[in-house]
């Protein structure tokens, strides 16, 4: 069976999101790529960061602009496991990520096309490409099984 690029990359954040839930964190992952190159990673650590803005996403933006050395990461894709809140949302446009790629949403919280579409505020000076439902079983499993475990 042949993965498509995109799942290559979302594999790369479940395996994040695995360590994440290793670690008793909400699983979520997170890959930043330029140019097919993976040049940030993150999972989700505000718990133990003791930091709130410590989503996967957030860490792994983080990553590239200091591997880049440069905040503005144009041309980049950000892969997630889930779909990102407001804050991460924000991130994407100021860093002016080009695609993010996303698993599953999140309907409380997800603030692309769930909760909020932020993405679509008109004022925003940067526009993001979304794709999303990429291995969105796979993702969502990882989630229930966490909350299942901490019933």
């Amino acid at each position: 069976m042949t993965q498509t690029p995109y799942e290559a990359f979302m594999r790369e954040a479940l395996a994040l999101a695995d360590r994440a839930a290793e670690i008793g964190e909400v699983p979520i992952g997170a890959v930043l790529v330029v140019d097919d190159v993976v040049v940030g990673r993150g999972h989700n650590q505000p718990l133990g960061a003791h930091d709130p803005t410590a989503h996967a996403e957030i860490v792994a933006i983080r990553e590239a602009a200091a591997t880049l050395g440069n905040y503005r990461l144009g041309g980049a894709t950000l892969y997630v496991t889930v779909e990102p809140c407001l804050m991460c949302v924000g991130a994407l446009v100021h860093a002016r990520v080009e695609t993010l790629v996303y698993g599953v949403a999140e309907p409380k919280a997800g603030a692309v096309e769930s909760a909020q579409r932020a993405l679509d505020h008109p004022s925003l000076n940067h526009r993001v490409r979304v794709v999303s439902g990429v291995l969105a079983a796979d993702c969502r499993a990882r989630l229930r099984r966490f909350f299942q475990e901490r019933r």
